[in-house]
C-alpha cells in the first residue's frame, strides 16, 4: 500500500529537480541584445581570436554577468588587440560596472557621450593603448571610482566640469599623455573629496597649482612630474596629512618650502627635482619620520641640511645634487 505514495513522491522530487536545473541554467543566460552588442565589438578589432562563440555570452572569456543575465564586467587586458575601438557598439551594456581592455593597442577617440552609455560604470581602465582626442562631454556618473587613462595619446583641457558628478572618484590616472591647460586641483574642493590617487604626470600641463588639493582629505598620491607647471608650491596641500607621495620634477615651481611640511607625517616619497624651489630646507624636515625617497636635484636651495634629517631612520635615498646647499648628503 506505500509503493504508490512513494513513487508519487520520488516523482515530484525528480520534477522538483529537473525544474531547479532549468531555472538554474537559464538564470546566468546573457540577454541577446548584449550578446549582439559584443559580438559587433569583435568585429571591430584586427585580434588573436576570441573564441566567443557559444549562444550564452555570460560564459565567454573575460565576461562576467550578474544572476539575472545581464553583463556587468568586460575584463580584457593584455590580449593583443589592435583595430578601432566602438564605444557605441557596447552602449546595449547598460549593467556595466567594470570596463578593463588595458595593455592593447586600440585607438580612436571616446565618444561624446561616453559615460552616458556607461552610466553605472565604477572602474574603467583603457591605460596603453593608443587612444586618442578630448575627453567626453559628457561627465562620469557617480557611480566611478576608477579612472585611468594614462599612457595614451589623449590632448586638450580637462575642465574641472568633468567630475561634477563623480561624488565617489577614488582615483584618477591620465599620465604620459598631451593634456593642456591647468590641473584641476580644485576637484575635492567642489566634487570629488575621496580621492586616494591623482596622477597628471607626463603631460604638457601649465600655470599655476590653484588652491584645492588641500581639500583632498584622502589623498595619497600625488604626482603632475614632467609638465610646464610655474608658480608657488601651493600652500594648502600641506592641509592633505595622508599624503604619501608628492611626484613634482621637470617642471618651474619655485619659491621656498614651508615648514609646514612637516604636517604631511605620512609622506613617504618626495620628488621636487628639476625644478626652481629656493631658500633653505625646513629645520622640521626630520619630523616626517617616514621618508623614505627624497629628491632636491637640479633646484637652487641653499644654505646646510638640516640636522633633524638624522631622525629619518628609514630613509633609503637622499639627492641634492646640484645645489647651492653648503654640502652634500647621501644617506643608504
Amino acid at each position: 500500500m506505500l509503493v504508490q505514495p512513494y513513487n508519487l513522491m520520488a516523482h515530484g522530487f525528480l520534477l522538483f529537480l529537473l525544474f531547479s536545473y532549468i531555472i538554474s541554467t537559464n538564470i546566468h543566460a546573457c540577454k541577446q541584445t548584449e550578446r549582439s552588442s559584443l559580438l559587433s565589438f569583435a568585429s571591430t578589432l584586427s585580434s588573436p581570436s576570441l573564441n566567443w562563440t557559444s549562444l550564452d555570452c555570460c560564459h565567454w572569456k573575460g565576461i562576467t554577468c550578474d544572476q539575472d543575465g545581464w553583463v556587468t564586467r568586460l575584463l580584457l587586458p593584455s590580449e593583443g588587440f589592435k583595430g578601432g575601438i566602438s564605444p557605441s557598439s557596447l552602449r546595449n551594456l547598460t549593467h556595466l560596472t567594470h570596463l578593463n581592455l588595458s595593455h592593447n593597442s586600440l585607438y580612436d577617440s571616446l565618444e561624446t557621450q561616453f559615460f552616458l552609455f556607461f552610466n553605472r560604470l565604477e572602474i574603467l581602465d583603457l591605460s596603453y593603448n593608443r587612444l586618442f582626442g578630448e575627453l567626453p562631454l559628457s561627465p562620469p556618473s557617480s557611480s566611478i571610482r576608477t579612472i585611468d587613462l594614462s599612457s595614451n595619446h589623449f590632448f586638450g583641457a580637462i575642465p574641472s566640469s568633468f567630475f561634477q558628478q563623480a561624488s565617489n572618484l577614488t582615483s584618477f590616472n591620465v599620465s604620459n599623455n598631451t593634456f593642456t591647460g591647468h590641473v584641476p586641483s580644485s576637484i575635492c574642493l567642489h566634487y570629488s573629496p575621496s580621492l586616494r590617487l591623482l596622477d597628471f604626470s607626463s603631460n604638457v600641463f601649465s600655470g599655476n597649482l590653484t588652491p584645492g588639493l588641500g581639500k583632498c582629505s584622502q589623498l595619497q598620491v600625488f604626482r603632475a612630474g614632467h609638465n610646464n607647471l610655474s608658480g608657488l608650491f601651493p600652500e594648502d596641500i600641506y592641509n592633505a596629512t595622508k599624503l604619501e607621495e608628492i611626484a613634482l620634477p621637470l617642471n618651474s615651481l619655485h619659491g621656498a618650502i614651508s615648514d609646514k611640511i612637516a604636517n604631511l607625517t605620512n609622506l613617504a616619497i618626495l620628488d621636487l627635482s628639476f625644478n626652481h624651489f629656493g631658500g633653505k630646507l625646513p629645520l622640521n624636515l626630520g619630523k616626517l619620520s617616514k621618508l623614505k625617497f627624497v629628491t632636491f636635484d637640479f633646484n637652487n636651495l641653499e644654505g646646510a641640511l638640516p640636522p633633524s634629517l638624522m631622525n629619518c631612520t628609514n630613509l633609503v635615498e637622499l639627492h641634492f645634487r646640484k645645489q647651492q646647499l653648503g654640502r652634500r648628503y647621501h644617506h643608504a
